[in-house]
């Protein structure tokens, strides 16, 4: 396959959170700043948007995070954040360990549960660090990508599978870029279109990483 035709299939295949013409009460739920670890016991805010079908900023809604780690459990809701469809919480963490975040947007069934957040005790020496393609599968978590998208390296991915399956395309790293940074610069053709999310340039960048990474292949 050629990179100019990889470039023509790009806007039709790389739709991660999506405005679909599609009925039906889900939405998907991006997390602003996901952060690498947290300190056990000292709050930290996490923000995150609801955007119906993708799209919509959804507002008035009730949202709860779920936080596990064995039998530890904790809930806190959410308050309404800045903009629209925003919300925050402030996480608190009772104790270190890989910690399993669940966020319930309370629209519908829809929620994610992002990949474990490590708290680590007050000043820990070595705090986690990832790797661009291991930061690429923790954002494809937590911007919603996994809402609309299969991809085989994801867990519970394409919970509503309006959008293609990505587990074996690849794309050219320079287009994609751009597409992230600004996806108007291929015009919708049909009902769908990417909204932009406002990624980081570091948050493009760990998607493309993971979006293009060499696999093993599955058999």
């Amino acid at each position: 396959m050629t990179r100019r035709f990889r470039r023509l299939m790009l806007p039709g295949a790389l739709l991660l959170p999506l405005l679909a013409a599609h009925s039906g009460g889900w939405a998907t739920i991006t997390v602003e700043n996901l952060p690498d670890y947290v300190v056990a016991r000292q709050p930290a805010d996490l923000a995150f948007t609801v955007r119906q079908h993708g799209h919509q900023p959804l507002n008035d809604l009730s949202p709860v995070i779920e936080a596990s780690a064995g039998k530890l459990r904790t809930t806190t809701a959410a308050r309404r954040g800045k903009a629209a469809g925003e919300y925050v919480v402030a996480l608190n963490l009772p104790e270190p360990g890989e910690w399993t975040l669940t966020i319930h947007s309370k629209f519908g069934p829809s929620s994610v549960t992002l990949l474990p957040l490590r708290a680590t005790g007050a000043g820990a020496l070595s705090p986690p660090t990832f790797t661009p393609v291991e930061r690429g599968h923790r954002l494809f978590v937590a911007k919603g990508c996994i809402t609309c998208h299969v991809h085989r390296q994801v867990a519970r991915s394409g919970l509503v599978k309006v959008g293609p399956e990505l587990t074996e395309l690849r794309f050219a790293d320079d287009y994609v870029t751009r597409f992230l940074e600004n996806p108007s610069i291929k015009p919708p053709t049909g009902p769908n279109r990417m909204p932009n999310l406002q990624l980081k340039p570091q948050e493009i960048a760990a998607l493309v990483a993971f979006l293009n990474a060499e696999r093993q292949k599955q058999r």
